[in-house]
């Protein structure tokens, strides 16, 4: 029952705090947002504590039937690949209430809802093990996303709503198209039992672009990104901190469970034209990051970077780079997490993300400036941070496949340091210009708390990343063991 606990929880608090909540701004509401979302984060805890590293299969699987007729079940259980990211959900949860405490003062009880009701779905796409359960909670996820971004946006926030809303939901379609199809075949919705259908290479092909459309959207590919940097210019801090650190790798975790297993010949005949497309993502989307004028933009562009990596690793084929691509999607979601939060506090306090506002934060904000920096670092890919992690381990696998595409995996490295050092340049150091910038106050306790927070997490996971990789390591075997195995 954990799963379903990690799922509704957050889910039930939400809509208990939409009824409750009034147009008032109470702390009452945001005290039962904090209370929902900390008792969903420690509904997930038994998940990491009894997971039997073991075992490579599926792990604390339960089963209702849901829909008989067509055999549609209930259907949930995660494996080393998905159980992280439940936890990271739950826990970035928190980190976005306790991020708008004293931010947002309109339609809060909405606002906590959204967020509370998305934590649930989104732990619901990793557990599913039933297509029709996925595509549910996937489409769902959409929803209270395009309602943040919607009401509590910046001032093109519609425009930047709707783009998001179309380009995820023009993919997804063509996957609903993929899973019909799949249930022809097998006449049944189970992933498990997709995974093990026989399928000729043509059918692979087809079903390889039409999850690639989806999923390739979500994570977002060049040259399907172009809606994120909209989206996160306009969407609120909250927003972008889930968008960046959760979101973008349900389109990631999409490739894992549907696309290598259910279509392998395919999916290694294509290999190039995804390892090609996730190399333009690193260096070209590297370089459009550096002339960005707009905090947010930049981060927006390193984030689609950084997720060009993830798809590198996967489309190697070998332990390492999967692995590494599943860490990189971890620490990531740390990162831009706390990226996000620091431009937040900084706009909170300045109202604007123009980098040229700014300069010389660091003599009236030193605490923040030492947690921004950190964060830059990490951004970059700084050893002992957990940045560092992922990365490495991509570009050890992108060597041992071949050494251009290593040493080009690489460069990548050398722009993100360049566009995350030149904004911090820019930003926290130097002389101060703007007469608003010295009238700013350091960290209060509530920021510090979350910078602190994800400090912690950052260096942690980038000094001892064992814990995360023991756990990661046999569920990658075994997809390989699959996927080396054709099915023409």
């Amino acid at each position: 029952m954990i799963l379903s606990y990690a799922i509704w929880i957050p889910i039930f608090f939400g809509i208990i705090i939409l009824f409750y909540g009034s147009e008032k701004p109470t702390a009452g509401v945001r005290w039962l947002a904090l209370v929902g979302s900390v008792l969903g984060f420690i509904a997930t805890l038994p998940l990491v504590i009894g997971f039997d590293i073991a075992n490579p299969g599926m792990q604390f699987v339960e089963k209702l039937s849901w829909i008989p007729r067509y055999d549609i079940n209930y259907h949930l259980g995660i494996d080393g690949i998905s159980v992280w990211f439940i936890v990271l959900t739950a826990f970035v949860n928190i980190i976005v209430v306790i991020a708008a405490w004293e931010v947002i003062d309109k339609k809060v009880s909405q606002y906590m809802a959204s967020f509370l009701i998305l934590s649930g779905l989104m732990i619901g796409v990793f557990a599913a093990l039933d297509a029709l359960l996925f595509y549910v909670f996937f489409e769902a996820t959409l929803i209270p996303m395009y309602i943040i971004i919607g009401v509590w946006g910046g001032h093109n926030r519609i425009y930047a709503a709707f783009k998001f809303f179309l380009y995820t939901l023009l993919g997804s379609l063509l996957t609903l198209i993929a899973m019909l199809y799949l249930y022809n075949v097998t006449n049944t919705f189970d992933i498990l039992a997709w995974h093990n259908a026989r399928l000729d290479i043509v059918e692979q092909i087809l079903l390889f672009f039409a999850f690639f459309m989806a999923f390739a959207v979500k994570v977002p590919m060049w040259p399907l990104h172009t809606w994120l940097p909209d989206v996160h210019v306009e969407a609120p801090t909250g927003g972008s901190v889930v968008l960046a650190a959760i979101m973008l790798k349900l389109g990631a975790y999409g490739f894992l469970r549907f696309s290598l297993p259910i279509a392998p010949d395919a999916s290694q005949y294509l290999g190039p034209f995804v390892i090609f497309l996730s190399l333009v993502a690193v260096i070209y989307v590297g370089a459009v990051a550096l002339v960005q004028k707009d905090m947010k933009k930049l981060v927006a562009y390193s984030s689609v970077a950084h997720m060009g990596f993830v798809t590198l690793g996967f489309f190697l084929f070998s332990p390492l780079g999967i692995e590494g691509g599943i860490v990189q999607m971890i620490s990531h979601g740390f990162v831009a997490g706390a990226m996000f939060l620091s431009i937040g506090v900084l706009y909170d306090r300045m109202h604007t993300r123009q980098i040229a506002d700014y300069g010389g934060v660091v003599h009236r904000m030193p605490a923040f400036t030492a947690f921004a920096v950190l964060m830059a670092m990490a951004n970059c890919g700084l050893p002992a941070t957990s940045g560092f992690v992922g990365e490495f381990m991509v570009i050890l696998a992108a060597v041992d496949y071949d050494f251009v595409i290593g040493i080009l995996a690489a460069t990548a490295l050398i722009l993100g340091a360049a566009y995350s050092l030149w904004m911090v340049k820019r930003v926290f150091f130097g002389a101060v210009t703007n007469q608003h910038v010295e009238e700013l106050k350091d960290l209060n306790a509530r920021e510090y708390f979350m910078m602190a927070v994800l400090s912690i997490c950052v260096i942690g996971m980038g000094v001892y990343p064992k814990p995360f990789t023991d756990i990661i390591h046999p569920a990658v075997i075994n997809l390989l063991q699959h996927v080396a195995v054709s099915k023409l």
